[in-house]
């Protein structure tokens, strides 16, 4: 029984440990100071390797975890390694967290070090608060300080993740300024012994959504102490379904539910949610785009609760009843308009697919019954 077993979803150090502990051991090449790997071997990790890496007689096959784009990869390790702040934008669920979790396991070997963006974050949450217990009977001493992730990841030499800033208030989010520049947190109630000054290693990467913009948009201010980079939905259905079959594997394993994924299934379901994100289908039909977020992350949602249904419920294969069921779920709990716009697409797209190619597609138009 490995250390995950009880854990819904096992952290990146956790569920790839012996990956990194034969990358970090078989290591050669140029570190920046408080990095766990090298810039190289950071690479390998997220995005796979050509060959076994070889640890304690032990051959390791490192695959690829990031199915987007590598030179995207490339510069965001480039930028932590350079002591700039990285700031990852794009549509949700287009991996932007899964992109920071693996950075910041790779380079400081934790993904846990985090603040959760929202209405409600204050600057306790992101630097410190105090156990008032010991504040009362000792006074303003560090015995009694509770570090939050700044001041861990500052005196530890490791990042912070931002996950999704732009949900955060405004003066919240420029209490990170003097930091990013100066590298130093003050705490004034411990006097001159209130500061802490940021260890080699130590950045920050945040996450924001582009649907947020506006809502509480960053300042100039502290834009300029980041370097942008957008991570775009995936642009090729092959490569879609790929990941909804990864990521599905890997959930079933996570919850015990002894079912491999259906390609045909992944692939139809990679198509829908790809013809509806660009509003053409790959026989030249234009399309209505549903305002929902068509991201891959909600396909593999939609998968995955067609496959648990077919588990518990069924005989192991997937309804088309039941994807059609989650697929509309998914797509109309923002937006009730937006189900016309799948009906029109299942009346042309898939009618014509299903007449066409038949099989799987006409059992997936049978099933647009339950488009109401």
């Amino acid at each position: 029984m490995g250390e995950n077993t009880n854990m819904i979803k096992p952290p990146v150090e956790v569920a790839y440990r012996e990956e990194l502990e034969a990358l970090i051991n078989t290591d050669t090449a140029k570190k920046p100071m408080n990095w766990k790997m090298s810039p190289q071997a950071v690479r390998t990790f997220i995005l796979g390797g050509d060959k076994p890496v070889v640890y304690n007689g032990k051959e390791y096959y490192i695959r690829k975890k990031y199915l987007g784009n590598d030179t995207l990869v490339e510069r965001c390790i480039v930028t932590l390694a350079g002591n700039r702040g990285l700031m990852l934008v794009g549509e949700p669920g287009t991996a932007k967290t899964m992109l920071s979790e693996l950075l910041s396991a790779a380079i400081s070997g934790t993904s846990t070090n985090t603040i959760q963006g929202t209405a409600g974050t204050t600057e306790d949450m992101m630097k410190y608060s105090w156990n008032y217990a010991l504040l009362l009977e000792k006074g303003p001493v560090r015995e009694a300080l509770v570090p939050a992730p700044l001041y861990i990841g500052m005196s530890q030499g490791i990042i912070t993740r931002f996950e999704e800033i732009t949900r955060t208030p405004a003066e919240i989010q420029d209490s990170l300024i003097s930091i990013l520049s100066d590298k130093v947190l003050n705490v004034p109630e411990l006097n001159e012994d209130g500061f802490v000054f940021a260890k080699q290693g130590f950045n920050v990467i945040g996450t924001a959504n582009t649907r947020d913009k506006g809502v509480n948009e960053m300042s100039s201010a502290l834009k300029r102490r980041f370097n942008f980079e957008t991570v775009f939905p995936i642009r090729e259905a092959a490569l879609e379904k790929q990941i909804i079959i990864n990521e599905v594997e890997k959930l079933a394993g996570e919850n015990g539910i002894e079912l491999s994924p259906d390609e045909k299934v992944a692939e139809l379901l990679a198509s829908t949610y790809h013809e509806l994100r660009e509003g053409v289908s790959s026989m030249g039909h234009q399309i209505d785009k549903p305002s929902a977020v068509m991201s891959t992350a909600e396909a593999v949602s939609v998968y995955y609760q067609s496959m648990m249904s077919a588990y518990y419920y069924g005989d192991g294969t997937i309804s088309m009843d039941m994807l059609v069921q989650n697929l509309v779920g998914a797509i109309v709990k923002e937006n009730r308009d937006d189900l016309e716009k799948v009906k029109g697409y299942f009346n042309t797209v898939v009618k014509d697919k299903s007449n066409k190619e038949g099989g799987l597609w006409s059992r997936y138009y049978e099933a647009r019954r339950w488009l109401k």
